[in-house]
Order: structure tokens, then sequence, then C-alpha cells
């Protein structure tokens, strides 16, 4: 028989993690390698060009566009201050003046002689890339950013929203069938992440939002009170730019499914502990996964990461990730060798499974993802 290999799900106490930080455009990387950094010390720096504004002269002063310049007191190149008076015409007998003041700060970038209008360039837009881990810097990209290293206790999800925050744990429930409801949630829980159990209710997500939470972590969440949450249906693209003040991961899937035990076991190991969490998904082409990620404390050098293979076999831990059982766990019991035809009349390769509920199935190979440990 020959091997399967599919993607992993990492549910694992202690793991090399790393992490690219890469600017948007080029810039300035500020650390080296060898740096010892925390997930808010930034690693690289650039500046967006700043927002052009046009001041319509010609038309402000009552003069003809080729005539605008020369009432003009600045040159090319010159700072403006909002409420600078830029130009003023010479009025008749010295009374009735004109003056134009600069509804922008910045810097005088063109005088056009056919619009007579006047450019500003707003002060540049500082982009700044933190290190996101606590960590060690192993890798340099010069203009471009670096790579953090760290030793940790990771969890994916398999989906979430918001971006990166970071803030100590703290486990509000007793068990992985445990929900998570407004009642749990205290206000000197402002700036943690907060790990329950099945799942998450709407008024535990409000409730989180005026607190101050910065993360929740869950078995699952109804998608009617994500919806009712954001305002708007997420869709299918890459998650992760929501504007919104929290992050949110959830373990199994959409519904109140009960955390794996395991997942739930090392999370309660890391009560108290900074942990880094990211609620980024693409499901698609370049799988992007919801994560916590939690640098161990103990003592040690960290060892170099390992790269293994995620191959199938006989007893594997997987996660289904496609209808109809979607979010559901369980071990593979068997690889046959030959080729099934599915529902849509394809023929794909196919594995049997045990669910943790004792169900045998039958799934394609590529709608399940190991979990890794």
């Amino acid at each position: 028989m020959g091997s399967a290999y599919t993607p992993g799900l990492t549910v694992s106490g202690d793991i090399v993690v790393r992490r690219v930080r890469r600017l948007p455009i080029k810039g300035e990387v500020l650390v080296k390698v060898g740096d010892q950094v925390g997930p808010n010390d930034i690693v690289a720096r650039a500046l967006l060009p700043g927002i052009l504004q046009t001041i319509k002269l010609a038309e402000k002063l009552g003069v003809e566009a080729k005539e605008a310049k020369g009432f003009f007191q600045l040159n090319i190149g010159d700072r403006v201050e909002k409420g600078q008076v830029v130009a003023e015409t010479k009025g008749l007998f010295g009374l009735f003046k004109s003056t134009v003041a600069s509804d922008y700060s910045g810097v005088v970038e063109a005088v056009s002689e056919v619009s007579g209008h006047v450019l500003i360039r707003e002060a540049p837009i500082p982009v700044d890339i933190t290190a996101y881990l606590q960590g060690q810097i192993v890798d340099v990209m010069p203009e471009e950013g670096a790579v953090v290293e760290t030793r940790a206790a990771m969890v994916q999800g398999i989906f979430g929203v918001g971006g990166e925050r970071n803030g100590p744990v703290r486990v509000v429930v007793s068990g992985p069938g445990d929900v998570i409801d407004a009642q749990h949630i205290q206000d000197s829980d402002a700036g943690k992440i907060l790990v329950g159990g099945s799942g998450i209710t709407l008024d535990a997500i409000q409730r989180a939002s005026a607190v101050g939470v910065i993360g929740l972590v869950a078995g699952g969440i109804r998608d009617s009170d994500l919806i009712k949450f954001l305002g708007y249906d997420i869709g299918v693209a890459i998650t992760g730019q929501e504007a919104i003040n929290l992050t949110m991961m959830v373990t199994e899937g959409f519904g109140h499914l009960n955390m794996a035990e395991r997942t739930f076991k090392l999370l309660q190991s890391l009560e108290g502990q900074s942990a880094s969490i990211n609620g980024a998904t693409q499901i698609r082409a370049g799988v992007i996964r919801p994560e916590l990620i939690a640098p161990l404390t103990s003592a040690g050098e960290a060892r170099p990461a390992e790269s293994k293979a995620m191959e199938l076999g006989i007893g594997t831990p997987i996660r289904v990730i496609r209808e109809p059982y979607f979010g559901r766990l369980g071990a593979v019991t068997e690889l046959p060798s030959q080729l099934m035809v599915v529902e849509s009349g394809t023929e794909v390769r196919v594995l049997m499974a045990q669910l943790e509920n004792g169900e045998i199935v039958c799934v394609p190979r590529a709608n399940v993802e190991i979990i890794a440990t």
C-alpha cells in the first residue's frame, strides 16, 4: 500500500514554531539574528506615502488658473501646517484682499498652472510589524522583515476571526462540554484570552467585547451568532482583518461542539500563561489556520524545528473538514487502495474512520486533516 499525506492540524504541548514577519513594502528591519523579542516588540518598520490632498487655489482666490501660482507664497518641498495662509491677492488699493489657508498639514508637492491647484502630501503613514511571538530572531530579510522562533505549546483551530493579539489565558468553564455565557466573563478579564468548552453564546461575545477581552477560544460557534456580532456574513474569503476588538477561534466547527478532550486539557495547562492568538483563516489554496501559541516557560535551549511529513496510517487521529461530517474527530481504521466514486461522479481515494461516537464512516482523503501532536 502506498503512503498517503494530508494537511495537519497541530495540537501540541511542545513544538518549535517559526513565523515570518514581513513588511508590505520595503522598509527598515530593526532587529538582528539572536535578538530576544516580546510579542509587542517592533521588528520592522516602513513608511507608506501620505495622502495627496488638493487645495483649489484659483477657485478660492477667484483668479484664472494660470495666475494662481503667482499668489502662492510657498515653494515645492516646503512644509505647510493646517490653517497656515498659503496665498494672498493684492486687492484694490490694499483693500479687499483674498487669502487662502491650507486645510491640510504636509509638504507642497506641486502647483499646477493648468488647473490652479496646489497638491499637499500629508505625513507618511508608519507601518510597524511586531514580533507577534515571544522568542528569538533566527533570520533577517534586509528591508523586508525577520523570522521569529519560539518553543511553545500550540493549538490550531478550524476557523477564526480577528487579528493578532496577546494576553494571559484563563479557562472559564469546568469541562469541554460547557458553553461560555455572559455570566462567565468578569470585568477583570480585560486583556485576557478566555477558553471555553463546546461553544460561545452571542451574549458572551458581546459581553467580552464590552469588557475588553482580547480572545475567545471554544469548540464551536453558531454561524448566526457570528453574523449578528460582525454585522455581515463572512463568506469564504480569508479572515483576520475584521474591524472587531477581539479574536475568536473555534477548534471543532460551527454549532456548539464539545472541544476535544486533549485540546481542552492542554489549554487548561496554560492557565495564567501569556499566549499569542490569531484568528486568520483560509480554507482553500494556501491554507491558513487560526492559532494560539504559548511560549514554554521552562528553561532550556530551543531545539531546531523538525520537519515531519503528515502521513496517514491506521490509527492516525483526524478531523473531517467537509460535510456531512464537518468538524468531527476520529481515527483512521482502513486505507482502501482502490478509487471510489463519490456523489459528484468523481473517482477519489477514500479512507475509513471511526468517529468519536463509534460510527464508522467513509470519506475522501482530501476531506480530512491530520491532528498533529
